[in-house]
């Protein structure tokens, strides 16, 4: 258990590293202003942010969510681990309730992790160099963030953050188990690495396709207030006026940057946590070929 929950840690890190410059570039499309849009698409974001602000731009905020991996994942393991075995039999259906348990609990720290993440991806935005830092860093963040608003204002975006990720952590083990079982992984087969690297590929965009919407909300909110201006006065308000304002594709907005971002995330994190595996473990120890998945956050996978 110990040794999986540390091969767990390292490939998210692996995957978080991978991963955080598309979700930069998700957020800020996610969020900017309709009507005096900075970027026209992607790439065009891509580019404007190495170019204004450096490659560091990318990574701004990844304090956070590396703050929080642990953390995410002991509860993620631990809370999907037990709820199967408490429900008795390895199903589709009880790892689609297994994985929505695990989703629902690690709220608790996901939240206010990507509530700094964004605040701090927002900061700077167009500025090479920064002319003023409201946060330094994301834990500054946090407690600055605390400090003006309590445990509310930390907290903000709970109830987005929960109705995404139940779901979304739901439909990732069960996709996971459902390709894993059709590509038939073995231990002894020489293709399981790649085999996976795809299964966990797969269910990490399936995972964000299915509340990608939510996720579109959950960043609004999250960012709402930045700049001394509130818009939204929660879900409902921030639905209705986003919809209003820039119609439906409002809720698909930054979602190519998304699965650009999911599948090698996930490839990244699958291929970390097997080599771990494989170099601490002998192969006869190796009984199974899911090597304890980790998900990163449909913030993120």
């Amino acid at each position: 258990m110990a040794l999986d929950f540390l091969a767990g840690c390292v490939g998210g890190a692996a995957g978080v590293l991978v991963g955080h410059p598309f979700d930069t570039v998700k957020v800020r499309l996610q969020v900017q202003n309709v009507e005096k849009p900075l970027y026209r698409g992607t790439f065009h974001c891509f580019q404007s942010i190495i170019k204004q602000e450096s490659a560091f731009g990318l990574y701004k905020g990844i304090g956070s969510p590396m703050m929080g991996l642990t953390f995410i994942n002991a509860l993620v393991f631990g809370v999907q681990g037990n709820t199967l075995r408490a429900l008795g039999k390895d199903t589709p259906l009880n790892q689609f309730l297994a994985g929505s348990a695990a989703g629902a609990i690690q709220c608790i720290i996901c939240c206010p992790m990507e509530l700094a993440k964004t605040r701090m991806q927002l900061q700077g935005t167009g500025e090479y160099k920064l002319k003023m830092k409201n946060y330094k860093n994301s834990l500054d963040c946090l407690i600055k963030i605390y400090r003006k608003e309590g445990l509310r204002g930390i907290n903000r975006g709970m109830v987005s953050t929960f109705i995404r990720e139940t779901p979304s952590f739901g439909f990732y083990f069960l996709t996971y188990d459902c390709m894993t079982r059709y590509l038939g992984c073995e231990a002894e087969d020489s293709y399981v690495i790649p085999k996976l690297l795809f299964s966990g590929g797969i269910s990490g965009i399936v995972s964000w396709l299915s509340t990608y919407p939510v996720d579109v909300i959950k960043s609004r909110l999250q960012a709402d207030g930045v700049g001394g201006v509130t818009q939204y006065n929660g879900i409902i308000d921030c639905v209705r006026k986003s919809y209003h304002e820039e119609g439906w594709r409002v809720f698909t907005r930054g979602l190519t940057s998304t699965l650009l971002r999911a599948f090698p995330v996930n490839a990244a994190t699958f291929a970390t946590v097997t080599v771990f595996l494989m170099y601490m473990r002998s192969e006869d120890n190796l009984r199974e070929c899911e090597p304890g998945p980790v998900i990163q956050q449909p913030s993120s996978l």
